[in-house]
């Protein structure tokens, strides 16, 4: 395999690395018209609009976007129809990923109040959105794990309303992802993708209503459109390419390792893995690993390609160079593959997620754990955070002023409001201090 090998000590280490980490996250511009023409019309023609793209795309025909419409007690139906086994991988990650969100609601999700010397009270108010959209992938693939990862910090956070959409290709449902549903506490459910599905939740139609908030992941058009909405109603994040970078010291089994970096390779060709060591010796049996265990994947050939296209083993100096340079990658999963990765995680400022010993694999993050799966991709975890209770909570400041409080605040607004020239403010203010 042509899996790429640097070294940071190689005087042409930085324009190597550059290399690995480019992606470009501009979407095809053809897309991109595509779906504001999508947009426009479904904006225009609502239901009408709807119907014409889920029959064109998904190869579904309805004769009213009601019948596209899944009832609670189809899905119980389908949990009830999975195997025993399936219903009780289901409840037990529900389980997890729920209490693990209702501890994050507990120290970020509630109001608070005080008042101060002169009686004035400030303090916050926690509310949540009144109804939400979560986009549920169909097609290739059916993804019930990103059902309970959006369904249930939304319930968690006390949203009145979920509302999911999945695409459902020629009428194929999937038993898991509407099992899931149910066991997350989805409200309504609409067989509807694409574009056309992101267009009727961000404006609403005769039959499927407007939303607050749209989370989720989705193909290059899903993207596009939750792109083109925002504003109209808020979104968890636009998603690149699914990453993984593990920091290994050479202690963990190197197969372990091989197959934790196909762990991402599998999702699509532009997925990109990435394994930092200081141990020469370890990177060489990760790569016999790779090439002995790759042929037995069933998806082999987009691991290939994604490791040959954007994957890398990098040799470094020492674990603490390996933590910078995981700093500045800034990966969506990052795996400290160490055994004491506590040593090393103080030094790790940017990741989506972080998965501490050998372990903790990805995957079981990805399913069961707990933490929400939806992360920050593309360097993003930079700046932003894994979707979670916050993202369907709203937050308004709470301001009541005491008479005493308005005469020692008065002042000050006044003086700061006439220095921008705003005098209805300062008189606002100075109207109600005694004269």
């Amino acid at each position: 395999m042509n899996l790429r090998q640097l070294s940071t000590a190689s005087l042409d280490f930085e324009t190597e690395f550059q290399r690995v980490l480019h992606w470009s996250a501009e979407t095809d511009a053809a897309i991109e018209g595509r779906v504001a023409e999508i947009l426009a019309d479904v904006k225009a023609r609502g239901d009408a609009a709807v119907l014409d793209y889920t029959q064109r795309f998904d190869h579904l025909s309805a004769s009213s976007v009601g019948e596209l419409e899944l009832s609670r007690d189809e899905l119980k139906a389908a949990f009830e129809a999975i195997t025993p086994a399936q219903r009780a991988a289901l409840e037990a990650a529900a389980a997890r990923v729920r209490s693990y969100h209702e501890r994050q609601k507990e120290a970020c999700g509630l109001s608070w109040s005080y008042r101060d010397e002169d009686g004035t009270l400030l303090g916050q108010k926690v509310t949540p959105l009144d109804r939400v959209g979560i986009y549920v992938p169909g097609g290739k693939a059916a993804y019930p794990s990103s059902v309970l990862m959006n369904a249930i910090p939304a319930h968690v956070a006390g949203v009145p309303e979920i509302i999911m959409v999945v695409p459902t290709p020629r009428g194929e449902k999937n038993p898991l992802v509407l099992a899931a549903a149910y066991v997350a506490g989805v409200h309504r459910a609409f067989t509807l993708g694409g574009a056309q599905a992101v267009a009727a939740l961000a404006y609403g139609t005769a039959t499927v209503p407007r939303v607050d908030k749209i989370t989720g992941p989705g193909n290059a058009y899903v993207a596009s459109a939750k792109k083109h909405v925002f504003g109209q109603v808020g979104i968890d994040m636009i998603a690149g390419p699914s990453e993984i970078l593990v920091l290994a010291d050479g202690s963990t089994p190197p197969d372990w390792v091989a197959m934790d970096l196909f762990s991402q390779a599998e999702h699509d060709e532009l997925a990109q893995s990435i394994l930092l060591s200081p141990d020469a010796e370890y990177l060489a049996l990760v790569r016999a690993s790779i090439e002995r265990l790759l042929p037995e994947m069933p998806r082999k050939d987009v691991i290939r390609a994604s490791l040959e296209g954007r994957g890398a083993l990098i040799l470094t100096r020492s674990m603490e160079e390996a933590c910078e340079i995981s700093n500045r990658i800034a990966p969506e999963h990052l795996e400290v593959s160490s055994e004491q990765p506590q040593q090393w995680e103080p030094l790790l400022r940017h990741a989506g997620a972080i998965f501490l010993g050998a372990y903790t694999s990805e995957s079981l993050g990805d399913y069961c754990a707990g933490p929400n799966h939806v992360l920050p991709t593309s360097g993003t975890a930079r700046f932003s955070s894994p979707l979670g209770v916050y993202d369907f909570q709203k937050r308004s400041s709470l301001i009541e002023v005491s008479e005493a409080g308005a005469q020692k605040l008065g002042p000050i607004a006044a003086e700061l409001a006439y220095g921008e020239g705003l005098q209805g403010h300062a008189r606002a203010a100075e109207m109600r201090l005694k004269r």
